[in-house]
């Protein structure tokens, strides 16, 4: 006699189709705790019906860490930053994050997303950075109310970057900013440059903000009082064209650019096509330097002077601050500032000599 097919195990899929959810939401409900009381009352009796009709048996291990840490890091990033070349902006970042992870004896959650749209933390209303004990936050395009609600539930997090929330202190670790532009106005002024055009981004962020104070401040330090006219949005990286800055040093007799570097490729794209045009020498007829890092860089690409961030020492201090924030439950907010390295270049030189009133 034939013995009959064996069963299937039901599983978290065939409750979330059953009980018209998403496999997420009968994760969470199935957890049990804090994270399920996040889930709506009739949704949570829908799944729990749902696994009850299919004979759906909690997996015991599981319900062990009810209450209790997982031991689990997660990383969430606001915009795709995964890398897929070292050379890219973000990859410092990550291997950071990966590597002090392990050394802190955690394994390592990656919050990634798979719509096109739009990231959120909060997915019907639940908190999905609760399936680690806590998380690592990367990315410029910030949902501060998002910031706001994690606060509001206590959960623990680190923010690699400075970021500031109204009412609330945030934990992060930032790059200074303000020094690393501050010095590098210094050393244009040092080099006879006083007509210093600073291009900045058009979003009024925090690393904006910090270059902005730099920028004002090297000149402040240097006895040189700021033309406002001279700091300037750059609505589109690909406007920094030859005529582009041939009116600049022509008209206002700028000899020297500080230029927010871009989210993308564009900025080096533009600087490159500029360098390369008979019509301007760098940094003979106009010194130029970038105030941070390119997202990308190649060998082919000029080796713009620049100042450096400390990626991966500002990943591994989040983690590091993370880790003490799980061992002290409400503890205050850590803030911490890491210095940036000047990379020297090839683009700044000696100012040209505009007859420009000094």
């Amino acid at each position: 006699m034939v013995p009959p097919p064996r069963q299937r195990r039901a599983t978290q899929v065939d409750i979330a189709r059953r009980a018209g959810v998403s496999q997420a939401t009968v994760s969470l409900v199935l957890s049990g705790g804090a994270v399920s009381d996040q889930i709506a009352e009739s949704t949570r009796q829908a799944v729990l019906a749902a696994a009850a009709e299919l004979g759906y048996s909690v997996n015991i291990a599981a319900r062990s860490l009810k209450g209790g840490r997982n031991h689990l890091l997660g990383l969430y990033t606001f915009e795709p930053v995964f890398p897929t070349d070292q050379r890219d902006f973000y990859f410092p970042f990550l291997m950071g994050v990966e590597e002090e992870t392990a050394r802190q004896g955690y394994d390592l959650l990656l919050f990634s997303s798979v719509s096109s749209g739009d990231r959120a933390i909060y997915t019907g209303g639940v908190n999905r950075l609760k399936l680690a004990d806590g998380c690592v936050l990367l990315g410029r395009n910030v949902r501060r109310e998002e910031l706001a609600e994690l606060v509001r539930e206590d959960f623990p997090f680190v923010f690699i970057g400075r970021r500031e929330l109204p009412g609330a202190e945030l934990s992060y670790v930032g790059a200074d900013y303000v020094t690393a532009t501050s010095d590098l106005v210094a050393e244009l002024v040092r080099l006879g440059h006083r007509r210093i055009l600073y291009l900045r981004e058009p979003a009024d962020t925090e690393p904006t903000r910090d270059r902005e104070a730099g920028y004002r401040q090297g000149l402040a330090a240097a006895g040189i009082e700021v033309d406002e006219s001279l700091i300037h949005e750059l609505a589109d990286p690909a406007d920094l064209s030859p005529a582009f800055v041939g009116h600049w040093t022509g008209t206002a007799g700028v000899t020297a650019i500080l230029v927010e570097p871009s989210e993308d490729n564009r900025l080096t794209t533009a600087l490159d096509a500029t360098s390369t045009a008979a019509t301007m020498r760098f940094p003979d007829d106009c010194s130029i330097a970038l105030l941070g890092d390119p997202p990308s860089w190649t060998p082919e690409l000029r080796d713009w002077t620049r100042f450096s961030l400390p990626r991966a020492d500002m990943a591994r201090t989040a983690v590091q601050i993370l880790v003490d924030l799980l061992g002290e439950p409400h503890g205050a907010a850590r803030q911490v500032t890491l210095p940036c390295s000047f990379v020297p270049g090839d683009s700044i030189g000696p100012a040209p000599d505009r007859r420009w009133p000094r």
